[in-house]
């Protein structure tokens, strides 16, 4: 077939998309550093109309495993600067960064003293949990502001070998909890496989891309789309998608599971060709950047046995779908008014659920239209 004939509507064979262009220059650990790697020229959060929030859940901030007992690191997530720290019980601890006292970034050089938080500057020492100052070692007493809360604290809970931290706005307590899954702490599965990306886009339009039925095809090349029973949950939703798969082995029935709880936990099982669970950890920044980590684990039988190269070519698979995707999401604005037709799939739907997880004006719309309520400035 010529360069410049048309292929059929129906031809799997869909003909290379604009993204290729930008992907296909980019081999092995030039590949890895785009992943990451600042996008510049991008037009602002306002011009994009990413002003709208970040959605309120629980978010992973780190492996647990990267955080020892007495160590203290600096984060940057929800816009704000955050301090963690492991104390002596092992209980992990993150509260806002500045020290209430001089404005030190306890992130930086601070120090575990027992469970509480030491800043690096006069030694204040804060109770992670009460937000208050227990020990001022050079003064008789502690300013009485200072022993009431004072310093914002954040809900922490480990699940999944990562550490998970509830963001909300207005401070409200957790309204879910982290969803466990078996397989992540099975000794018979694989550690994880980790991929890294940040995309510079918004939380609200990687979130529509999963229901976005027309890219596929302009995307990823697709040609043809099964469309799985979707699920609509209090807190999360799911969608489960079988289909049949070809293989070298013979066509097999394959289905892939999808679950999120929240905006900031998502799972996917593969089963059929080979059993892969991926861990999608998806995290906010700041409105215009997002952290997003891919983990893999599959039985340790299965990845390490005569069809581990299949198994690993799932896994380079859908990155490279995540690379597509992240060429639009860096640039893309987030469109109120978005003119929908037949065959783009539920996306009025899919807004109108994913309201619930804003808490504030300026959020996407609870109407039956895909406008959002906008704050006048």
């Amino acid at each position: 077939m010529a360069a410049h004939e048309e292929r059929p509507a129906g031809d799997a064979r869909t003909a290379p998309v604009a993204v290729w262009a930008v992907l296909e220059k980019l081999k092995g650990q030039a590949l890895i550093d785009w992943r990451t790697a600042p996008v510049p020229g991008r037009a602002s959060v306002a011009e994009r109309n990413l002003d709208i929030g970040i959605p309120f859940g629980w978010y992973p901030i780190d492996l647990a495993a990267n955080l020892a007992v007495g160590e203290v690191r600096p984060l940057r997530y929800f816009s704000k600067d955050l301090a963690m720290w492991r104390g002596e019980d092992g209980k992990v601890r993150v509260t806002d960064a500045w020290c209430r006292h001089m404005g030190a970034h306890m992130g930086h050089g601070g120090k575990v003293h027992g469970n509480l938080l030491e800043c690096p500057f006069h030694a204040w020492r804060y109770d992670g949990e009460e937000g208050v100052v227990k020990e001022v070692p050079y003064s008789k007493s502690i300013p009485p502001q200072a022993k009431r809360k004072c310093l914002r604290t954040w809900h922490v809970t480990e699940a999944n070998r990562w550490i998970w931290v509830w963001y909300h706005p207005q401070d409200v307590a957790p309204l879910w909890e982290v969803v466990h899954l078996p397989e992540a702490t099975d000794p018979e599965w694989t550690d994880y496989d980790i991929y890294e990306w940040n995309v510079y886009g918004s939380v609200q339009n990687m979130a529509e891309n999963g229901v976005d039925v027309a890219h596929f095809k302009y995307i990823h090349g697709t040609a043809n789309v099964p469309l799985g029973e979707l699920r609509w949950g209090e807190w999360g939703r799911g969608a489960d998608v079988k289909a049949k798969m070809g293989t070298p082995w013979g066509e097999v029935d394959g289905q892939i599971s999808y679950d999120t709880m929240g905006p900031g936990q998502s799972w996917t099982r593969f089963t059929g060709i080979f059993e892969t669970l991926l861990v999608a950890c998806i995290t906010p920044v700041e409105l215009d950047h997002v952290h997003a980590r891919f983990c893999f684990t599959q039985p340790k039988q299965q990845a390490e046995g005569e069809r581990a190269g299949v198994a690993k070519a799932i896994i380079r698979d859908i990155c490279k779908q995540f690379d597509q995707d992240k060429v639009i999401w860096d640039r893309q604005k987030y469109e109120p008014n978005a003119l929908i037709c037949e065959g783009d799939g539920p996306i009025a739907q899919f807004r109108k659920f994913y309201s619930r997880y804003y808490a504030r004006p300026g959020a996407p719309s609870e109407g039956g239209n895909v406008t959002p309520i906008r704050q006048v400035r």
